[in-house]
């Protein structure tokens, strides 16, 4: 009785186990392996690299060899040249493999790629914090490599600028033909990007970036704020815009002699280096009855003195701080 009963209740808990295992697999969401994932192929061997081939136990086949011009390398098991242009160490060992079993039973093959000279450095510079060439043993996108040189400068634009001198090795087809299609007599081809994109990681704005690639981060056109103003300063217009309040604040504000009631911003006429004058009254600015002025690049904010009345030239005479004044009036001792 004893024994059936045991039975029963060791029938029962499998029952319930095997129960909830199916509503298990029926209500847990999808969850992507390893082999579900796209994986990067790793490096692909092309001309001028150096390979080493080494057989487990079988000296004879060892072979350390430079890939040509062609893509090919030539081996003393093989009669014709092997074709390892975009291979990986992997699969040219599986292609290796197969030469030697014709007369090595079970060959234990390994390939190492020993010096990658295939690939010239992807080059960086401009308005980044560290402008560096870097070598590229894998798949990279162009977000990747900013913050690899530490990221933009505050003087850096919104533009970013991607040359490609060479056409990139073992990209697929559609890459390469849109490389010819930028490709012209007059120039390297190249693409922009704009900042913001390239930092909200848009697929579009962030390409995979090639050995032999050069990414200029373009520096912000600047703005003058010269006269009477705390600090004289070359201001950079970033990608937000630059307005003239916000000049000013960034110069420091007004010094006490600042006339806001007629600041002159000299623009460049198109195609043209000569300048028109633009007055502004900041005061209405301030007060809210005009718009805010947006500065273009090459601006020259020009702050003038205002007059002094009586009293604030007989204040700065006993202050101290009228100069001029004090340069001017004769001075004599009293004994």
């Amino acid at each position: 009785m004893k024994t059936l009963l045991l039975l029963l209740m060791i029938s029962t808990v499998f029952n319930l186990v095997l129960a909830q295992q199916q509503v298990t697999s029926q209500t847990s969401p999808q969850t992507t392996t390893v082999s579900d994932a796209k994986v990067s192929r790793g490096y692909q061997i092309g001309p001028g690299d150096v390979i080493e081939g080494k057989v487990l136990g079988e000296r004879d086949f060892d072979f350390l060899v430079t890939v040509d011009d062609d893509g090919k390398i030539e081996v003393p098991f093989s009669d014709q040249p092997i074709n390892v242009m975009c291979k990986t160490e992997r699969e040219l060992r599986a292609e290796i493999t197969k030469l030697v079993a014709r007369y090595v039973r079970n060959p234990q093959v390994g390939i190492r790629v020993v010096e990658r000279k295939s690939r010239p450095p992807a080059t960086i510079y401009g308005e980044v914090l560290h402008q560096q060439q870097v070598i590229l043993t894998r798949q990279t996108r162009l977000l990747e490599l900013l913050s690899f040189a530490g990221g933009v400068t505050e003087k850096a634009g919104g533009i970013i600028q991607v040359f490609r001198p060479q056409p990139p090795l073992c990209a697929d087809p559609k890459e390469l033909q849109e490389w010819k299609e930028l490709a012209t007599d007059m120039g390297v081809p190249s693409k922009i990007y704009s900042l913001t994109s390239v930092r909200q990681g848009k697929e579009e704005s962030n390409p995979i970036i090639y050995p032999g690639d050069i990414i200029i981060v373009h520096r912000a056109a600047p703005v003058y704020v010269i006269g009477e103003v705390m600090v004289l300063r070359e201001i950079p217009i970033t990608e937000k815009g630059l307005s003239l309040t916000e000049a000013i604040a960034q110069a420091g504000g007004f010094s006490r002699q600042a006339k806001t009631s007629e600041i002159k911003i000299r623009r460049l006429k198109p195609n043209s280096r000569e300048r028109e004058i633009i007055t502004v009254d900041y005061n209405t600015i301030r007060k809210g009855l005009q718009k805010d002025i947006m500065l273009e690049p090459e601006d020259i904010v020009e702050v003038g003195k205002a007059k002094k009345g009586i009293g604030e030239a007989l204040l700065d005479i006993l202050s101290g701080g009228a100069n001029s004044f004090t340069q001017v009036l004769p001075q004599r001792v009293l004994y």
